[in-house]
C-alpha cells in the first residue's frame, strides 16, 4: 500500500512493508518507497517492477510542460525499462505494466497498468491493497491541519486496521522541491 500527497508545495509518500501472495503475506526488508533523481516513488504490483524501477530505470530530468512530459518522455522510458528487465507483459496486444506513485517537486501523479498518468485534483492518492481505507482517512484529515508525515500515518494505520495486506512498519519520503 502506498499513500501520497501534496502539502506545502512537496509530495510525501507512506507505504507499508508487506509483501502479498494470496492469503501469504511476508514482512519485506526491501523498500517500497525511494528517490529516483528528483522523483520520488512508491510501487504496488510487484518487487520485482520496484526493484527495476529503483535501480534500472534512468529516471528522465523533467523539462517543459509537465502534463506532456509525464505522459511521453517519462513513460516511453519507463515502458523501455520494464520491457528490458522482462516485467512488462502483453495481454490482446496490449502492454501492461504495475502501479505505482510519482511525486515530482509539487505534483503527485498515478502510474497505471496500461502506462496511463492520472493526477487527482484532491491532492492525495492511494494505491495497492487497502487503498479505500487510506484515501478515507486522506480526506478525513485534509483542512485539520496535520503535518504531512501525520495525515500518512494515519491514513497507513486505516489501512492496516482494515485491510489483511497492510503491515507494519510503514516508511516515508518526500520529493525533492521546486529548483529555484
Amino acid at each position: 500500500m502506498i499513500v501520497g500527497l501534496v502539502h506545502n508545495g512537496r509530495v510525501h509518500l507512506g507505504g507499508d512493508s508487506a509483501g502479498v501472495a494470496g492469503l501469504r503475506l511476508t514482512v519485506r526488508r526491501d523498500p517500497k518507497l525511494f528517490r529516483n533523481g528528483p522523483y520520488a516513488m512508491g510501487f504496488t504490483t510487484s518487487f520485482r517492477m520496484g526493484q527495476l524501477l529503483h535501480h534500472a530505470f534512468k529516471a528522465p530530468k523533467p523539462k517543459g510542460d509537465l502534463d506532456r512530459f509525464m505522459t511521453t518522455v517519462f513513460v516511453d522510458k519507463l515502458r523501455g525499462c520494464l520491457k528490458d528487465g522482462g516485467w512488462s507483459r502483453k495481454d490482446s496486444e496490449q502492454e501492461k505494466a504495475g502501479t505505482f506513485l510519482v511525486g515530482i517537486y509539487d505534483r503527485l501523479f498515478v502510474v497505471y497498468e496500461d502506462y496511463q498518468i492520472g493526477e487527482s485534483a484532491d491532492g492525495y492518492a492511494a494505491v495497492g491493497c487497502g487503498d479505500e481505507f487510506a484515501l478515507g482517512a486522506l480526506h478525513a484529515t485534509a483542512g485539520l491541519g496535520l503535518k504531512a508525515r501525520e495525515r500518512l500515518a494515519l491514513a497507513l494505520a486505516a489501512a492496516g486496521h482494515h485491510s489483511a495486506g497492510v503491515c507494519e512498519p510503514f516508511s516515508y519520503v518526500t520529493a525533492r522541491k521546486y529548483p529555484s
